[in-house]
């Protein structure tokens, strides 16, 4: 089975859908004038504004959400898994993911304000599918269906729950020994105390947890690297000229070509920030917002912050350690990156960072899942979908690394391609939205 979903992946994550993921960014990036750059101070400010307008939940808490979904086991075992599979080039190639990702992700975040509505709940709907069929036409519903499907199932099957139950689990059975099987059990046990409180419930944890723990780990991986610091200036090397070059063979670490650190650094990036990936909109739409372009800039910063600052400062320290040459992969790699310099306590550290990191994971896909499910069933039966979200995650302790991320892989790619088409097809409205924006707002200025 895992031979099959191999062939599976590199099908879905072919140089097709590479193409279109970064030529959507680089397309937005030219349109817009590079307004990852130009505004990215003014958009970092926006963060802590005080929200006003319609909605379910702050701006911050929007993007706390966006974060707590984003900022997961992508950042700490995904570019572990990179750099494993990949090389060193695979971090360069994660940067460029990023950098032309913010842009993505902020067409996303000015289409989910623009074209987001109200559920027969009185919720705030709103994400890809809600842009396909209302920016778009009905004529599209398709479209909008295919995406509002396999959303479903990166909630149920990938990013949301098997992926993240297995780090935690495979973590803490490296440090403890604790049974993975018995793991699981208790976080959907949790799971379902918070998800089952809607919207409201998981963005006030997020908001208590996200900037803690973000915080926290930017401080420990400074450390680690800090700590190894004559290392930093050729591991940066490495970087750069491993992303155009193969790279061989070097103590565990098997080798790597240039298509498998573009390859892997791309989709891991993807994963990490889910810029493209249609998700980060539907928590966008429920920030108190008038503004579409204000909340595609707050949007934006969670790329940032999560693949530029959090993915960058991991590699890093996996490499500066020298542990990316070990035999070691996933969760235990970064983890003995972390030991490197606080010992047993670094693991410790490392294992509750890692907790934390993918319990808000599982959080936020909850909640994209869940509006997935009502766009294809209705609001009625929002708690059919909660049941079923919380038997995966207590199902996650029981699968095998190698496939939970290829599972992963696969539903993330079918779930791309709806979205990415209607970014292209809608840029005109982005496109238009901000250039009305930025001219008022400087005739105000």
């Amino acid at each position: 089975m895992t031979s099959l979903a191999n062939q599976l992946d590199n099908l879905v994550w072919g140089p097709p859908l590479l193409i279109l993921l970064v030529g959507t960014g680089l397309y937005y990036s030219i349109r817009l004038g590079f307004l990852q750059i130009k505004k990215l101070g003014f958009a970092l400010t926006l963060i802590l504004r005080k929200s006003d307008g319609k909605g379910d939940i702050s701006s911050f808490a929007a993007l706390a959400t966006a974060l707590a979904a984003t900022v997961g086991t992508g950042n700490m075992v995904g570019v572990a898994t990179a750099i494993k599979t990949g090389g060193p080039g695979a971090l360069f190639w994660m940067w460029v993911a990023a950098f032309l990702g913010m842009a993505t992700k902020y067409a996303e975040g000015v289409l989910a304000i623009k074209y987001r509505t109200l559920d027969n709940k009185g919720q705030v709907a709103g994400g890809p599918m809600y842009y396909i069929t209302q920016g778009m036409g009905k004529k599209w519903r398709p479209l909008a269906t295919c995406f509002a499907f396999f959303g479903t199932l990166v909630a149920l099957f990938g990013i949301g729950t098997f992926a993240q139950v297995n780090a935690i689990t495979s973590a803490v059975n490296h440090s403890f020994g604790l049974s993975p099987k018995w793991l699981s059990i208790l976080l959907a046990l949790l799971v379902a105390l918070i998800i089952f409180g809607g919207i409201q419930s998981i963005s006030k944890v997020a908001e208590k947890l996200v900037p803690f723990m973000a915080i926290t780990y930017i401080l420990a991986t400074l450390m680690v690297i800090c700590s190894h610091y004559t290392q930093l200036l050729p591991m940066l090397g490495l970087v750069f000229k491993s992303a155009f070059t193969p790279l061989a063979a070097m103590g565990g670490f098997g080798g790597a070509l240039v298509k498998e650190a573009i390859q892997k650094g791309i989709a891991r990036g993807v994963f990490s920030n889910e810029a493209g990936l249609g998700s980060a909109p539907i928590a966008a739409a429920a920030a108190k917002t008038k503004q579409p372009v204000e909340q595609g800039l707050v949007s934006m910063t969670g790329t940032f912050i999560d693949t530029i600052i959090i993915c960058t400062l991991t590699g890093l320290a996996i490499l500066v350690s020298g542990q990316w040459t070990s035999s070691l992969e996933g969760a235990p790699l970064t983890q003995a990156a972390f030991a490197s310099i606080f010992g047993h306590l670094g693991q410790i550290a490392f294992m509750i960072s890692l907790i934390l990191f993918a319990f808000t994971t599982i959080l936020g896909w909850s909640y994209y899942g869940e509006r997935c499910f009502a766009f294809l069933a209705g609001s009625a039966h929002l708690n059919y979908f909660r049941l079923l979200f919380v038997t995966m995650v207590a199902l996650g302790g029981y699968l095998k690394l190698d496939f939970v991320w290829i599972l992963a892989d696969i539903v993330n790619g079918l779930m791309a391609i709806p979205n990415l088409i209607a970014l292209l097809a809608l840029a005109p409205v982005v496109i238009q939205e901000t250039q009305a924006y930025f001219h008022s707002h400087n005739s105000d200025s």
